[in-house]
Order: structure tokens, then C-alpha cells, then sequence
């Protein structure tokens, strides 16, 4: 089980959110770059950065994720609010070694088509879920297609990776929904990134424990900033 530590940019400071709400925002750190640099010393050998405000449509954070991916020797995921190929392109170019495409998937399945050939594994596949109903567009609505449905769809169309979200733990510290993630990673033989609820070792034992060894990566945000 890797653990992958997450940064989650608004403002350009670190904050965590609790379910993703605006207004139950705590902030950590006036400085990402640093916090960044403290997780990889610590051992972190990749980090996971989301955008909020990119994922709310208030303006994005690329500058801060520039800085990031030059401050940090390790590979850096990122995601939120990437609508457009011009948007992943600006983030490869920022430093990204992967991309996370949320809403994409959701609202312009051809045009995820059309980066995945040209990017392939580079790109992984942001399912975020209130139980079997996706969210999408910073999780404020709810998706037609249902979570089963998307994993389906994204590993007919060449996704090797899913990063998947139960938003009802994400930020509460009350351990990973193992279940849900053991049904999701049951459904296709991709790898699986956990993320969402983490508060503990036990939580993280757990998770290894209780599910399919495809599930083999987890982000931890609050628990370690705190």
C-alpha cells in the first residue's frame, strides 16, 4: 500500500474541506510548497494536489501547482477543474506526472477519448460518489451515470487507474468506506486509489486488509496535518 499525501489547494493555501463543503474549510498552511517538501522528506513518493477552486469554477491554482512540481523531487498527481484539453495540457506543462479527470468523464466522454490517446496512463479516472450516485463540477452535482456504470465505461476506454472517493468519509476522519471500495475494485481488474476518511494506522491496516490487492494506493490528507 503506497500512501499518497494530499494538498488541497484554495486560495493557494493548503486546506481540507469536510464532504467537500466550502464552508467547512480548515486551513493548514499559508505555504504549500513547503508543506509538500516536509511530506516528501518524510518519506511521500508521490503527492496528490487538488485545485478546489479550479473544481468550484472560482479561478485555479496552476501557479501554485507549477511551484510544487519544481519544489519536490517525486511524482505529482493533480486534478480539479481540468474541463478542457487546454487545462491538462496547462498542467503537464506545470509539471504534473498524472492528471486526474473528474466532470470529464461525465460531460465529454469523447473528448477523454481523445486524451487518452494521446496520453494514455498518464490520466486517471476521478470517481467521486455519494454511494452508487456520482458527483461532479466540485462535487455540487449529481451525475445520471451511476458509479458502477463509470468504472465500466472507464476501463472500456483505457483508464488503468482509478482514484476513487466515497464523499460521505472524505475529510472525517471516520476510516475508508472499505466496502464500497472493495465493490469497486471487484468490478474491473484496474488499480484503485483510495481516498477519503483516513484518520489512523488501523484505518490505513484496514484498508490493505479488507480489500482486493488492486486497491494499492491511499490519500491521506487531514489525518497527517494534523
Amino acid at each position: 500500500m503506497t500512501i499518497v499525501p494530499a494538498l488541497d489547494l484554495r486560495g493557494g493555501k493548503c486546506v481540507r474541506l469536510l464532504h467537500g463543503d466550502r464552508d467547512l474549510e480548515t486551513q493548514y498552511d499559508v505555504d504549500p510548497v513547503e508543506r509538500a517538501r516536509k511530506f516528501v522528506a518524510a518519506g511521500a513518493e508521490r503527492l496528490h494536489v487538488v485545485d478546489l477552486d479550479g473544481a468550484f469554477g472560482e479561478g485555479a491554482n496552476l501557479e501554485a501547482i507549477r511551484a510544487i512540481c519544481r519544489g519536490v523531487n517525486v511524482p505529482v498527481q493533480t486534478g480539479g477543474g481540468l474541463r478542457t484539453a487546454d487545462d491538462v495540457e496547462a498542467h503537464f506543462e506545470a509539471g504534473a506526472s498524472s492528471i486526474v479527470l473528474g466532470t470529464l468523464l461525465v460531460e465529454d466522454p469523447d473528448l477523454v477519448k481523445a486524451l487518452l490517446a494521446t496520453y494514455g496512463n498518464r490520466l486517471l479516472a476521478g470517481i467521486d460518489a455519494w454511494g452508487e450516485a456520482v458527483a461532479i463540477r466540485g462535487w455540487r452535482s449529481r451525475s445520471a451515470v451511476d458509479r458502477d456504470t463509470l468504472v465500466n465505461d472507464v476501463a472500456v476506454w483505457g483508464f488503468e487507474r482509478i482514484v476513487f472517493t466515497e464523499i460521505g468519509r472524505d475529510g472525517a476522519g471516520e476510516g475508508y468506506d472499505v466496502e464500497a471500495l472493495a465493490h469497486v475494485a471487484a468490478l474491473t481488474p484496474l488499480k484503485v486509489t483510495a481516498s477519503g476518511g483516513a484518520r489512523t494506522i488501523d484505518d490505513l491496516l484496514t484498508l490493505r486488509d479488507a480489500t482486493p490487492a488492486n486497491v494499492d494506493h491511499a490519500i491521506v490528507g487531514r489525518a497527517l496535518y494534523e
